[in-house]
């Protein structure tokens, strides 16, 4: 019966009243939200790797209230995930209510008591965050103040114990405590001159702190100095690692904003933190930010630069690497994020350590409406430029990245010899007439499986070509199409995509598409590659129709879904491949 909790959630948020009066005349007013992800009728698949299905329904549904007024904001929300979707580990499975708060407002202050999110400036020290596609969720469980005493400056104080799952503490007798405060001051705001000018300078500081708690020894071996009787080499011993109780990582930033510029500059470093990321050594984390950007009417212009090492910063420090949960900070991946199927085959994932150089450059530009290339509704040309590689990395006798040494020596302007990631994309995006408007974009990647997957190929080259058109047939009827292929001579060669989509206004939304590759694996019961088999041919075919009835809105989909890398913001999830019915519900009010 468990499994129809969720649709028990559904049905109570969705009949909730909307407001509510209280005696004094002051209205509370009640927002909420139900997502439900839905798999159901899995058919297992050797063909595409399903592996075997436990179950015959599995889940991810949440649903969320906040009551507030003027002053005080209350919330909660139900999550269930006791027979979660492909991808999540069993980590994930359960119900309950993880989040619940209570928020106090008053003139320049604010305080948060229970579980909350909060991130100072780009995030380098802290971000605590949910995003349910990768099934991250490190929220905060504890107080949280924000404070405004006077005019441009902003004060933010914290503490609390991170979610891990459906843990917060007393895991494996570890109940560990992150600590964090932040200022922020609005130069301008002090300055009548800067003010009238229209210059922005906003300037911060953050401090964080993780206390490990009571955590079990970390033991690696080294020589005792004697030599063995039998070998002669000196005999090794076991011997516990001394583990940090507190690791301090601190941010300071300058953001300048003046007419159509805009600058950033960030600087973030963290104190020793041996962990699973590092193996265990004493380093220090460090990262350099640097943003500028350029607007105006018709043309934009971004560049960015990014040097990190060692800046994996988690409130558990022997999770493993392929685990998203307790990271305390995030990384901002300097990449392209595509939207487009075969151009985002090969995402990108920010490597925390042992760290990166990232490079990203981006031009936006419309030609102008009635001249040869605008022509009668004007032409928009987008070309982005992305470059990720390691950074120089080397050891010796007083520099060493075993267990309990202090790490590899690296120069900080010098980059390592293999490139990580690189993307050449251009768009472009063109309105023939009233009623079509085409969209086509070529991407150069280079991709190392390697390092971001962890197996496979060191360098995946492809060439990716895409085409869309949408054409409204009349206010209520347009249709929507896409053309897509990968070329590549690495990993399973190229791919081909085709989308048609009909949107029926205002409910509905009715697509077909298909993902062809032909050289894919075969897998074995568990999901794994069978290389014994080799290849053959595979269609990936989808269809669903979505309706949408004011806040509610319901998509079915039946039909098979590749394995992948789902990604956001430099942060990637596995999605092992599936078959079946999926059905996926929201609803906000």
């Amino acid at each position: 019966m468990r499994k129809y909790a969720a649709m028990a959630a559904i049905a109570l948020t969705s009949a909730l009243p909307l407001q509510a009066q209280t005696d004094d005349g002051k209205k509370f007013t009640l927002h909420g939200s139900v997502q439900s992800d839905i798999l159901t009728f899995p058919k297992e698949d050797e063909k595409i790797g399903t592996g075997t299905y436990e179950d015959d329904f599995m889940t991810n549904t949440y649903a969320e209230l906040h009551l507030l007024n003027k002053y005080v904001q209350a919330g909660a929300r139900l999550e269930y995930l006791d027979h979660p979707m492909p991808g999540f580990e069993t980590d994930f499975k359960g119900w309950g209510l993880p989040y619940f708060y209570l928020k106090g407002t008053y003139k320049g202050a604010e305080l948060t008591l229970g579980d909350f999110y909060e991130q100072f400036g780009s995030g380098l020290v802290l971000r605590s965050y949910e995003e349910r596609s990768l099934g991250i969720d490190n929220s905060l469980r504890g107080a949280r103040m924000v404070l405004k005493p006077v005019k441009g400056l902003t004060l933010k104080l914290l503490g609390g114990q991170q979610r891990y799952y459906w843990h917060h503490r007393n895991l494996d007798n570890c109940s560990p405590w992150t600590w964090g405060g932040d200022m922020e001051v609005n130069v301008d705001q002090w300055f009548k001159k800067m003010d009238e000018s229209g210059t922005r300078l906003l300037l911060g500081f953050s401090a964080v702190s993780n206390h490990a708690g009571k955590e079990a020894d970390i033991y690696t071996t080294r020589p005792t100095g004697e030599p063995n009787e039998i070998t002669g080499d000196p005999t090794v011993q076991p011997y516990a690692l001394k583990m940090p109780k507190n690791v301090g990582a601190f941010d300071v930033r300058a953001n300048l904003q003046k007419g159509n510029y805009s600058f950033l500059a960030e600087y973030a470093w963290k104190g020793h933190d041996p962990s699973t990321a590092n193996n265990f050594t004493y380093q220090k984390g460090k990262t350099l930010l640097l943003s500028g950007s350029y607007s105006k009417r018709g043309m934009s212009v971004l560049l960015q630069a990014k040097r990190s090492q060692d800046m994996a910063y988690r409130s558990r420090r022997t999770i493993s690497n392929a685990s998203s949960a307790c990271y305390i900070n995030h990384l901002p991946a300097f990449s392209y994020q595509h939207t487009y199927t075969l151009a985002a085959l090969y995402p990108y994932a920010t490597q925390m350590a042992p760290g990166e150089w990232a490079f990203q450059g981006e031009l936006g530009y419309t030609f102008k409406r009635k001249t040869f290339l605008g022509g009668k509704y004007g032409t928009n040309l987008k070309v982005n430029f992305s470059h990720v590689r390691g950074i120089d990395q080397s050891t010796n006798e007083t520099h060493t990245d075993e267990p309990g040494g202090n790490g590899a020596e690296s120069k900080f302007f010098k980059m390592g010899p293999e490139t990580y990631y690189q993307d050449i994309n251009v768009q472009l995006e063109k309105k023939v007439n009233k009623q079509l408007k085409l969209n086509f974009m070529y991407s150069n990647q280079r991709y190392n499986q390697q390092v971001v997957e962890g197996h496979g190929e060191k360098a995946i080259k492809s060439n990716i070509f895409v085409a869309e058109g949408k054409y409204q047939f009349s206010p209520k009827f347009t249709l929507r199409g896409e053309a897509q292929y990968l070329h590549t001579k690495q990993d399973q060669k190229d791919w081909w995509y085709g989308l048609l989509e009909l949107s029926i206004l205002p409910h509905f939304m009715v697509s077909i598409s298909d993902q062809y590759n032909g050289n894919v694996p075969y897998f074995k019961a568990n999901g794994s590659e069978d290389a014994s088999r080799g290849t053959h041919k595979e269609h990936y075919l989808l269809g669903s129709v979505a309706y949408t009835q004011g806040a509610h809105r319901l998509q079915l989909s039946y039909g098979k879904t590749r394995a992948g890398y789902n990604c956001s913001g430099g942060v990637c999830r596995f999605v092992p491949a599936s078959k079946g019915l999926q059905a996926n519900y929201t609803f906000t009010f």
